[in-house]
This record gives structure tokens, sequence and C-alpha cells, in this order.
């Protein structure tokens, strides 16, 4: 069936349940159509699914996804308190969102990747490159916070482990901090977005490049590799999130660009909130593992290699039950 007629058939029945939903969200149940709700709620997740395996215009998929949505919280709001949901949404929703959402998550990796990649290649082969992106005092703080000799790597000055609360604090801010700037450039029709991926792969790129070319390699890996495996695919999900606010101002469909970025936003901020609690996770790493110095580096190598692996598993294999919560 052709998406016209699908929409035509069915738009009626999916504006009574959003009348409903409304009604619910306002306390008031007694209504018949609220009495009926969860046979009404069946079949919006049947033309959801059915939506989705025709490939349907995202903005209508998007349009029945956040029905559903709201439809999921108010049939089990009284059955989940807030922990469970969001425990729900961790081992379940979050990962699907991203394998749903896998053109813009695939689109933000790579940008940022390969600008990290190939930046770290130039600085590489051309050292004096680095300084066209890094100052000469913040390069000269890198090498420092790097240094084999190093008490504790990625230091900002002589700490003591009494205060890694105060780095995971820093940590937190300065992470979630750049996440939100990828976020929210995506208001700038994508473009705020494209610069912060292209800038953070870029001086990521020329620090690894620079550090690995002085010999300070083995430092500067075993430090970022365990926490880099949620940090880094933290800040590409914030990219995806933003590059979704960004195509639908840009490409809003046969929807104003006001209701197509509503929609679009549903979903954005529930990945922008997802690579946040990452990047809680890779800053408690960062603090209490990467920066310690008392075992080897081949021992940091392997816990960062099965932190990666983790991860990977849980984008690939997580919410794929059909119980999983939304």
């Amino acid at each position: 069936m052709k998406q016209s007629r699908f929409e035509a058939r069915h738009q009626a029945e999916w504006r009574t349940f959003g009348d409903t939903l409304d009604a619910l969200e306002k306390g008031r149940k007694g209504s018949p159509t609220a009495r009926d709700f969860p046979t009404a709620y069946r079949r919006l997740c049947q033309h959801l699914a059915l939506a989705r395996s025709r490939g349907y215009s995202s903005h209508s998929v998007d349009y029945l996804q956040q029905l559903a949505q709201r439809g999921h919280q108010q049939l089990y709001r009284h059955r989940s308190p807030l922990g469970g949901r969001l425990l729900g949404f961790m081992l379940g929703g979050f990962p699907r969102l991203a394998r749903e959402e896998w053109r813009h998550v695939l689109a933000a990796s790579l940008l940022f990747y390969l600008c990290l990649l190939g930046m770290a290649a130039l600085v590489l082969a051309f050292p004096e490159l680095v300084y066209s992106l890094v100052s000469a005092s913040q390069v000269e703080q890198m090498e420092a916070m790097y240094n084999p000799e190093a008490r504790r790597l990625g230091e900002f000055g002589t700490r003591g482990s009494g205060e890694d609360w105060v780095m995971f604090g820093y940590y937190v801010m300065n992470n979630i901090g750049i996440a939100f700037q990828t976020f929210a450039g995506g208001l700038l029709f994508g473009l705020g977005t494209l610069f912060y991926l292209l800038f953070n792969g870029l001086m990521i790129g020329a620090i690894a490049g620079h550090l690995t070319g002085i010999g300070y390699h083995q430092p500067f890996w075993s430090f970022v590799i365990g926490h880099g495996a949620f940090e880094l695919t933290a800040i590409t999900l914030a990219g995806a999130a933003g590059l979704k606010l960004g195509t639908a101002l840009i490409a809003p469909g046969r929807l104003g660009r006001g209701e197509a970025l509503r929609l679009a936003a549903a979903r954005a901020v529930r990945l922008i909130a997802g690579a946040a609690l990452m990047l809680l996770i890779a800053a408690f790493i960062e603090a209490y593992w990467s920066s310690m110095t008392f075992t080897s580096a081949s021992v940091k190598y392997a816990v960062g290699a099965l932190l990666w692996l983790l991860v990977g598993l849980y984008f690939t294999l997580g919410g794929r039950s059909q119980n999983a919560s939304e």
C-alpha cells in the first residue's frame, strides 16, 4: 500500500489516539476512549511496524514512533518507577534507538573518525603541522601530561589519588559540555554539529599524532583506550543527534519545519541523554583507571580492548528482545 493511502486510511485514528493521550497526560481517565486505550495502543504499534517494514518516510515513522512512546509511558507509568524506566532505556531503548538512527550515527562517525585519523597521519608525516591547530603552550602541556616519567597520566598538575573525584567532576563537565555543543549545533541547520565533529576530530588527531611522533605513544594510547570506548562513541552519538535536528530543518518533507523539528527532537533528546550517561561512565574510568601508572600498558590495552568489545556488543545486541522497554 502506498504511503499516502495508508496515512489517509488511519490518520483519523491516530488523531483520536493523540487526543486520548492528551487527556491521559492531563489526568482525565474516565472517557470511553481512555478505557479503550490498550487496544488503540496495540493498533498504533502495528501501524508503526508496518510503516517501518514498508520503508515509509522518516517523518511518518517518527510521528508514529512519538505517539507510541507517549502511549508506552501512559500504559506502563504506574507499573515501572523512574529508576526502572531509566534502566529499561539503557538496557534496551537506547541501543535500539542508535540502530534505528544508523544513518545519522554512520555519518557522524565517519566525519569524526576520518578527521581524527587523517590529522594524526598528517602530523606524523609533517610534525610542525600540529602548531596550526594547537598552541605551543597547549602542546607543552600535553607533553607534560603524557610524559613516560609522569607519576600519573593525563593530569594537569601534581595531584594525589584522593583528588581523583575532582578530576572526575572536571571530566564530566568538560565532556558533557562538548557533547551538548555538538548536539545543539544541529539547530543551525546541522552546520554547528558538523563544525564540532570536524574540530574535535582534528584536535584529537593532531594531539595523538604529535605524542605518537615524539615517542609518547605508549602512555598516551594506554591512557585513552579504556575510557575512549565510551567517550568517543558518545561524541559521535551526540553528533548523530545534532544531525537529526539539522536534517529535520533542511528536509522537513510534507511537514512544517516546526513540526518536523519537534518530531526529530523527541528522538534526538533521547540519543543525547544516552550519550550523557555514557560520558559519566567514561569520566569515572578516566579519573580512576586511565590515569593510573601502577599497572602495565599491556593490561590497559587488554582492558581497553574488552571495553570496546562490550560497547560494540551493547549497541549490536541491546534491546533486540520484543519485551525490551522503549
